[in-house]
């Protein structure tokens, strides 16, 4: 952006950013107790990563549209808003539905739903940092979402714990298997992730456009197939940085949806020795699995904040290798670990790849694309998530079967080795220098 655009206080960075704690608390619910719910109403191990197909699929098919179509509004509410707003109330709608789910589709259709609508959200989110933005505030504001991120999921994994540490019983159950306490974390969600966006909306107001931007947007071409041919064109002419950013971030979201899918039958199997998706012992893992993500997760948030002044001193890149790098350490070693309070060794590895991720690719990209194709690209960026996550849901459940053993904590492991993988890639990233 220009540099006529006010420098905003760490104050107001903050409060822009409040809304990523209701997005992400919904983002953390599903890392945390989508493959329980799945496993409750009657899923195979081998059928979940194409169970979360919903997650690729509507990034893959919203988040471009979207932050194209944000890039082209001009609406008295704003150029980013009226998406956050929609996004958010559909999203706490099927946060409040989901833990009522009856049966197996019925808890995968509501997770479309939910995918779709914190997608909704997500890119013209991005881009409304970028747009309000200095160049010199742009890590501090991608580091401080970041940041958000690390603490809405250690709520949002730590909140069935909290519940039973509270007095409700572990293992109080509905008709279909799910936990009262899952239920009342997911209300929690819903009402965060409408309440925290509107924070963020009326505390920090997107500024008018300027009569130059409006004229822009009136020349541009409009309808679903002016948006799709936007999207067609920058992606030919994408930059060489944001072409090398996809094949780290290939190997990097192949191995996230690896971890999230498979940690809590991995700890199942490795700290209670079940299978068994209906006994005490899986329960306590799931608990055991909220707990470290928390961990990890304030682990990222701290270091989100602690990582702004070394990303603008050595680079974002070179951070984020460092964070991969001990993050896949960290994976490779949860399969030896054989007491739950050693787990939290590993978790700190995790969450330095966590916080990296949510911040460090984002500072990269800002210093590589043109301003005014801001919304368009987010959202292809957001491409290079969902694309990796499909082909991780297409390919996982026979490399499980006849490469992995059948054995959750080897897919753990496995996802370890590609972050490594991911972390030598970023080293071949090539940022262009920002503009003195």
């Amino acid at each position: 952006m220009n540099a006529s655009l006010p420098l905003l206080s760490p104050r107001q960075i903050v409060q822009m950013n409040v809304g990523f704690l209701g997005l992400q608390f919904s983002f953390g619910l599903q890392q945390s107790n989508m493959s329980p719910i799945y496993s409750y109403l009657g899923a195979e191990e081998s059928a979940l990563p194409l169970l979360y197909l919903a997650g690729p699929v509507t990034g893959l098919l919203v988040q471009p549209i979207v932050g194209a179509m944000s890039d082209r509004t001009d609406s008295r509410w704003g150029r980013r808003t009226p998406y956050f707003l929609i996004g958010a109330i559909l999203c706490s709608l099927a946060l409040l539905a989901m833990p009522y789910s009856s049966a197996l589709w019925m808890a995968a259709a509501l997770l479309w739903i939910l995918d779709a609508a914190n997608n909704i959200t997500m890119e013209p989110y991005r881009a409304y940092v970028s747009d309000r933005l200095q160049p010199q505030q742009h890590a501090q504001g991608f580091l401080t979402q970041s940041a958000f991120t690390g603490l809405a999921q250690t709520l949002s994994y730590l909140a069935p714990s909290l519940l039973v540490w509270l007095g409700m019983n572990r293992d109080a159950v509905d008709a279909n298997g799910i936990p009262d306490i899952t239920r009342i974390s997911f209300l929690i969600g819903a009402v965060l992730s409408a309440g925290t966006i509107l924070y963020s909306v009326l505390t920090v107001r997107e500024l008018p456009l300027t009569e130059a931007q409006r004229a822009e947007i009136r020349a541009r071409r409009h309808g679903l197939g002016a948006t799709l041919r936007e999207i067609r064109d920058a992606i030919v002419e994408m930059p060489t940085a944001m072409r090398q950013l996809a094949v780290m971030k290939l190997f990097q979201w192949y191995a996230m949806m690896c971890y999230w899918q498979y940690i809590v039958h991995a700890l199942a199997r490795q700290l209670f020795d079940t299978s068994d998706s209906n006994s005490a012992g899986f329960r306590e893992a799931v608990l055991v699995n909220g707990q470290a993500g928390a961990f990890y997760n304030l682990v990222a948030c701290v270091a989100a904040f602690a990582m702004v002044p070394f990303t603008r001193r050595f680079g974002a890149g070179r951070m984020h290798a460092l964070c991969l790098t001990a993050a896949g350490l960290g994976m490779l070693a949860i399969p030896s670990v054989a007491d739950r309070w050693w787990l939290l060794l590993p978790m700190v590895g995790v969450g330095l790849g966590w916080g990296s991720m949510m911040g460090n690719p984002y500072v990269m990209l800002a210093g590589s694309i043109p301003p005014q194709r801001t919304g368009v690209y987010m959202g292809i960026f957001n491409m290079m998530i969902v694309i990796p996550m499909l082909i991780q849901s297409a390919t996982l459940g026979w490399i499980y079967e006849h490469f992995l053993g059948h054995d959750p904590r080897q897919v753990v492991a496995f996802a370890g080795g590609l972050l490594l993988c991911a972390a030598v890639a970023t080293l071949f990233v090539k940022v262009p220098p920002a503009p003195p």
